[in-house]
């Protein structure tokens, strides 16, 4: 467990990046892509005064060494503690491969970065955020894999999107109580795969016959396109909700531990909602950057704001890059 002080008075602020996924190639000098990149993250940093920097993963695509230690060597240049989570392409090439960048992200002075237990993947630890010895804010880091075998209703054998396994469901719910026995109130889990209940919030928020891919940003943060009882839910859908096909039964145990309120995740470039389900709040945080795909107006971080009780305020920070695009 990693433990980081918060300053008594004095808001503790992280800020959440996603899918900054640029190649090799894009992170040559000049390149239009590491310049979106790179003025995104130093508008963020510069405005929000970060405390700590988390990374929901597809951090750089597998096999472009250079690409994850560029991305290293940038984020590590802010001075601020740094923890990522690897992505679906970050685990394509197999276990060796991310073992390889853990390895070395583990060699940067200020990466928090912990493989945790190799039977539950790598990097999977907790992050405490402690004033006076109390935690009054844990952020579990989950590796949600890539991949992972799925039987279809017509008995057709295919692979989907992966999900957290069972042996760490179970170490959340360890995490969780040892947590509790020390007085912690309140907890976020960050991973990159969303799990099987953001296609129930979705559903569930979302008006009957609303075209989701017509709901402007705009629109997004009015009450015009949501059911009573999710009017205060915000951001948009425009693209399929990339999580195992199944019930993964994550939600029952981040309500069973009574301490994780949020996941945030990544993974759908193009998704920015953040829908409260079932007392959880579901949280798709902002793209980071031009890699892979995106939409411009979808850029930027996602921002908890922690005081003496635990998270208080969860939003989007957007930047416009429309002057390098």
């Amino acid at each position: 467990m990693k433990r980081l002080i918060k300053e008594i008075g004095k808001d503790f602020t992280v800020l959440n990046l996603t899918d900054t996924q640029l190649s090799n190639d894009e992170w040559a000098e000049g390149h239009s892509n590491r310049s979106i990149l790179e003025y995104t993250v130093k508008e963020l940093v510069k405005r929000l005064k970060p405390d700590l920097l988390t990374v929901s993963g597809d951090l750089a695509w597998a096999g472009h060494d250079h690409a994850y230690d560029m991305l290293a060597d940038f984020l590590d240049s802010f001075g601020i503690p740094w923890a990522p989570v690897f992505g679906n392409h970050d685990n394509q090439d197999g276990a060796e491969t991310v073992n390889s960048v853990a390895a070395r992200y583990m060699t940067y002075k200020n990466c928090i970065f912990e493989k945790g237990e190799k039977e539950l993947g790598n990097g999977n630890y907790v992050i405490s955020i402690e004033e006076n010895g109390v935690p009054l804010k844990a952020i579990f880091m989950m590796d949600s894999h890539d991949r992972a075998p799925y039987t279809t209703d017509g008995g057709t054998e295919e692979l989907a999107w992966a999900k957290l396994l069972p042996n760490q469901a179970r170490w959340i719910e360890e995490q969780a109580y040892e947590l509790k026995q020390k007085g912690c109130k309140d907890a976020s889990l960050i991973m990159h795969i969303p799990n099987f209940s953001y296609r129930l919030a979705s559903a569930a928020a979302y008006k009957s016959g609303v075209d989701l891919k017509s709901v402007t940003l705009r629109q997004s943060y009015g009450d015009d396109c949501w059911n009573d009882g999710y009017t205060d839910s915000i951001g948009v859908q425009y693209e399929g909700i990339g999580s195992y096909p199944a019930d993964d039964k994550i939600h029952e145990v981040v309500k069973k531990t009574g301490i994780i309120k949020r996941i945030i995740s990544g993974h759908d470039h193009v998704n920015n909602w953040i829908i409260r389900y079932d007392g959880i709040d579901l949280i798709y945080s902002l793209k980071t950057g031009a890699g892979c795909y995106w939409t411009p107006e979808l850029n930027g971080g996602t921002v908890l704001k922690i005081n003496e009780n635990g998270t208080y305020k969860v939003y989007h920070e957007y930047v416009d890059v429309k002057h390098l695009i």
